[in-house]
C-alpha cells in the first residue's frame, strides 16, 4: 500500500501545498504543545491539546507529500495512518497514536474525565516527540517549504 494507493481508494486526494501553509501548520503545533502545559486545564483539555498539536504536525507531513484527506472522512484516522507513508513512523508509533484518537474522541464526546494525568503527559510527551521528528523530516526531505 502507497498514498498513491490510498488517492486510488478515495481516501486521500492531491494537494499542493506551501511553505506557508506547512509553516501554519507547525505553528499550530507549536501553539498546541505550548498551551497543552497551562495551568488549571483539566486532564482531558490538556490531553486534547497535546493531541491537536500531533495531529497539525500530522497534516503537514501528508500536504509536504502532496496529499490531503477529504473533509468528512475519517480524517483523523487516515492522517495518523499517513505517518508510515511520510515521515516513516513505526507502525507501534502509529498504533500508539490512534489509540489516543480513541481516548480523545471518548472525552470528546462521551464522558467527563476520562482521562488520566499519566494520560495527559504520556500525549504530551509523545506530542512534543512527534512534532519535532515531523520537523526534522521536513527540512530533510522538504527543505523548500521551510519558511526561511
Amino acid at each position: 500500500m502507497s498514498l498513491s494507493d490510498w488517492q486510488k481508494n478515495g481516501w486521500l486526494k492531491p494537494h499542493k501545498t506551501s511553505p506557508q501553509e506547512i509553516a501554519d501548520l507547525l505553528a499550530l503545533a507549536a501553539r498546541d504543545l505550548k498551551d497543552c502545559k497551562a495551568q488549571g486545564l483539566s486532564d482531558d483539555w490538556r490531553f486534547n491539546i497535546a493531541y491537536n498539536g500531533a495531529l497539525q504536525a500530522s497534516s503537514a507531513a501528508l500536504a509536504a507529500s502532496a496529499y490531503a484527506v477529504p473533509k468528512g472522512d475519517s480524517n483523523h484516522f487516515r492522517v495518523i495512518q499517513s505517518l508510515t507513508y511520510t515521515v516513516g513512523l513505526d507502525v507501534n508509533e502509529v498504533t500508539k497514536f490512534d489509540g489516543y484518537r480513541k481516548k480523545r474522541s471518548m472525552s470528546i464526546y462521551d464522558a467527563a474525565g476520562v482521562i488520566s494525568v499519566a494520560e495527559a503527559g504520556q500525549m504530551s510527551k509523545f506530542a512534543s516527540a512527534l512534532v519535532a521528528a515531523v520537523t526534522r523530516w521536513l527540512h530533510d526531505i522538504h527543505p523548500e517549504l521551510i519558511k526561511p
